[in-house]
């Protein structure tokens, strides 16, 4: 069905295409609820309130804007405020994560020498689960853009709107929840 008139015969509350809405978007927005909360049953009740406040407000959804970005938007939203409802302590400083320099502009601690292939490192499951403990303790707000943009492979205009940020705070953050995701990693593959 044509997003148009899914979005029109969901404007007119059909039940089909509710139901064309949920077959066509339930799991796309899962992985992505589960990536930010990591609890199956938070990221299941975070989809959930993204399908009823697409429901309920699909009379504002804006024409020219793509449904699957709107929905992406509600469903980061939704997680995002499970996040906070339930944070247990402050959100730690990137600083502290990012590489350190000296006053010569070299690092102070070089990066470790990766052996393998990032694709032989990514196939290995001690490796993947590093990378997601690592990925974890990015401040919040880097974190989402580095799942946005490299989990998910949305676009930085599409992470810039669906985050209500401009494009150039996309960059920014990403650049630097990339440093310092490599940071972290390199200190735990020195162990």
């Amino acid at each position: 069905m044509e997003e148009a008139v899914l979005v029109s015969k969901l404007r007119a509350r059909d039940e089909k295409a509710f139901e064309t809405l949920l077959r066509l978007y339930m799991a796309q927005l899962l992985r992505v609820a589960r990536r930010f909360l990591k609890n199956e049953e938070d990221a299941r009740d975070a989809v959930q309130e993204t399908f009823v406040a697409a429901f309920r407000s699909i009379d504002r959804f804006k024409e020219g804007s793509k449904l699957s970005t709107w929905l992406h938007r509600i469903v980061v939203n939704a997680s995002l405020m499970k996040l906070r409802s339930r944070r247990r302590h402050p959100e730690e400083e990137i600083d502290a994560l990012l590489p350190r320099f000296a006053a010569d502009g070299h690092q102070v601690e070089d990066s470790v020498d990766w052996k393998m292939s990032a694709e032989d490192m990514v196939q290995r499951e001690e490796t993947r689960e590093l990378v997601r403990k690592s990925i974890d303790r990015l401040p919040e707000s880097y974190r989402v853009v580095l799942l946005m943009r490299d989990i998910e492979e949305m676009s930085t205009e599409e992470t810039a709107e669906v985050l209500g940020i401009t494009p150039t705070a996309v960059k920014v953050r990403l650049h630097r929840a990339r440093q310092a995701l490599r940071t972290v990693l390199d200190k735990e593959l020195r162990r």
